[in-house]
């Protein structure tokens, strides 16, 4: 992030809004606004934002199958898998075929 040209205020966003908006696509780095003179929002292209909210959720997905692998590694016992699909048959209401 290059700090003297990505934080802005937010009334020279106005007078610039179609430059700045093209600059953000053509470089995809976010811009700071700021009123007066502290930081309220951040504008960002949209390919970008859908990579983190991709990255975050990618993220998230991880530490949950982390927890569960840990949950796993130290119980006694591992449902057979059986046990596993009837649980996932019942849960979903799956008759068996």
């Amino acid at each position: 992030m290059n700090i003297l040209r990505d934080i802005q205020s937010l009334s020279v966003f106005k007078q610039n809004a179609s430059k700045i908006v093209k600059e953000i696509q053509e470089t995809k780095e976010p811009v700071v606004l700021t009123v007066n003179g502290k930081a309220a929002v951040v504008v960002q292209d949209a390919e970008s934002y859908q990579r983190l909210i991709d990255s975050i959720e990618y993220n998230q997905t991880v530490v949950v199958l982390r927890e569960r692998m840990e949950d796993l590694k130290n119980s006694d016992e591992w449902p057979t898998a059986k046990e596993a699909f009837d649980g996932i048959r019942l849960k979903y209401g799956i008759k068996r075929g």
